[in-house]
């Protein structure tokens, strides 16, 4: 039997029970609308285990170090204002 090619983190992916995101929500040049997707996703859900501000960034997080070296500098940039993005939502302190 082939030994499986998938990591932990695409199963994690496609098979999380934490919450649904919009397909492609990270793809967005936005991040105000990262943000809000990520946060309505969050809010919507009846299946995750946290605070939906937890569930939200810990999703937004989970899917910045998951690509990794992969993401372009100005693709990162656009996540992680994605992140600032997310906490003035919820109305959380800024990150120093």
């Amino acid at each position: 039997m082939a030994k499986s090619k998938k990591k932990w983190s695409q199963d994690v992916t496609e098979h999380s029970d934490a919450m649904d995101l919009k397909d492609g929500v990270f793809k967005s040049d936005d991040p105000k609308k990262i943000a809000r997707s990520v946060k309505h996703s969050a809010e919507e859900s009846d299946r995750r285990k946290s605070s939906p501000y937890r569930a939200a960034m810990s999703m937004l997080t989970f899917y910045i170090n998951r690509a990794g070296e992969q993401l372009t500098k100005k693709r990162r940039g656009t996540l992680e204002k994605a992140k600032v993005e997310l906490r003035q939502d919820f109305r959380r302190q800024p990150k120093d």
